[in-house]
């Protein structure tokens, strides 16, 4: 069983207009503070993020934000976190997210919620972590998104293993038992580092 004590959440710094995405990362936050388990994620006060942070930290949960020095300047950085770290730039700040996350979870989001997932699916494919990393499809949000990696299979551009990294659910409860459930896949012999 995998220990989750602290998850990353990729989502978006907008509401967007469905409610049961925010009702979804409302409930997503109560079982972080209820479970202890600590919040990592991209520090705004804004949108699905301000939501999640907000909820956890009035459930007297913990919420690290790690956020670029750039925005900061745009003043949307919550300030009432528990912890705040500042990167030097975009990639140090997905780094630092990746050292300290025990797995990942991401709530639907724009262009750079999809980046930040499939980025760190990359690195698990390539052995650089071993973390579960969960897809909530919230209302269906990602179920496009879904055909669209089915597709990739069918068509021999990701295998059906590497597909079956990514863990998907519509149910936040489900979804963490997934991820407490996961086992990292074999590296493949060519990933593996040779012995000297």
């Amino acid at each position: 069983m995998t220990q989750l004590s602290k998850i990353c959440v990729f989502c978006g710094s907008s509401s967007g207009n469905d409610p049961q995405i925010e009702a979804d990362a409302f409930k997503l936050a109560t079982l972080f503070a209820e479970r202890d388990i600590t919040l990592v994620y991209g520090a705004a006060k804004i949108g699905v993020m301000g939501t999640l942070a907000k909820t956890v930290l009035d459930a007297n949960g913990s919420v690290i934000g790690i956020i670029p020095q750039f925005l900061k300047k745009k003043e949307v950085v919550h300030l009432g976190l528990t912890e705040l770290i500042t990167t030097q730039n975009m990639h140090e700040r997905k780094l630092q997210m990746q050292e300290i996350s025990d797995g990942f979870i991401a709530l639907p989001g724009g262009f750079g919620t999809l980046e930040e997932l499939f980025e760190i699916i990359t690195w698990l494919q390539l052995g650089l972590h071993s973390k579960p990393i969960g897809l909530l499809n919230s209302n269906g949000f990602y179920d496009d998104l879904i055909a669209m990696l089915e597709t990739m299979v069918k068509k021999g551009f990701v295998s059906m293993n590497n597909y079956e990294l990514l863990l998907v659910d519509t149910s936040v409860e489900n979804l963490l038992q997934k991820m407490e459930d996961f086992k990292p896949p074999q590296l493949p012999k060519w990933l593996k580092p040779e012995r000297t």
